[in-house]
């Protein structure tokens, strides 16, 4: 049973969610979990001038998804930061580009899930991931999301990410907020019932 995380993160935050959904995927009995970046599609200038340069030459011991490892995968759980309310432009590059896979029907039948972050509160992650949803359904794949089962989305003590459609974190106006217990808790959650419906439907 192959899972695949596949992520665009440009100052580590989707990367740390990346990190624990690995890990909740992992527990599950038969799960070979791997994390997979796109490539990406700015300049080693540009992303100096954005203070990202360091952090993406750190990505580089992981290796980039080809569309193959897609239609390898059973599951495929993507992470994207938000770009007004709607996935980065890395990821929708990389998707626009399996176009093979959508013509073979490489990939119907897949469980498909999506996690992001934002830097406020209200950034539009539920808008980034149902939208990200739209090119899992043309797809063909299955959706899986984040349900209440994992209480930690119902707490009202802090601000976190997090609702019924996939785990999130908020970054902050500069990126000074990583990942907070309870958002990471969600990931883990997340990725352990995506293995768990994997396993079932690859039995």
């Amino acid at each position: 049973m192959k899972i695949s995380i596949v992520y665009y993160s440009m100052y580590g935050h989707v990367y740390k969610m990346a990190e624990a959904m690995k890990e909740g995927a992992g527990q599950v009995k038969g799960a070979d979990v791997n994390l997979y970046r796109v490539p990406e599609t700015l300049s080693e200038e540009i992303l100096g001038k954005m203070g990202a340069l360091d952090t993406q030459k750190s990505f580089a011991r992981i290796p980039v998804c080809k569309v193959e490892d897609l239609a390898a995968s059973d599951a495929i759980i993507f992470g994207t930061p938000t770009r007004f309310g709607n996935m980065c432009g890395q990821m929708r590059q990389f998707l626009d580009s399996t176009g093979g896979l959508w013509a073979k029907g490489a990939l119907v039948g897949k469980v498909g899930s999506v996690f992001t972050s934002s830097a406020t509160q209200h950034g539009g992650q539920e808008s980034t991931i149902l939208s990200f949803h739209i090119t899992l359904l043309h797809q063909g794949m299955i959706i899986v999301g984040l349900p209440y089962a994992f209480a930690g989305q119902m707490r009202i003590d802090e601000i976190t990410g997090g609702s019924p459609y996939g785990a999130s974190t908020i970054a902050g106006g500069e990126g000074e907020r990583m990942p907070s217990r309870n958002e990471l808790d969600a990931a883990r959650f997340q990725g352990k019932h995506v293995a768990e419906i994997t396993a079932k439907l690859t039995r």
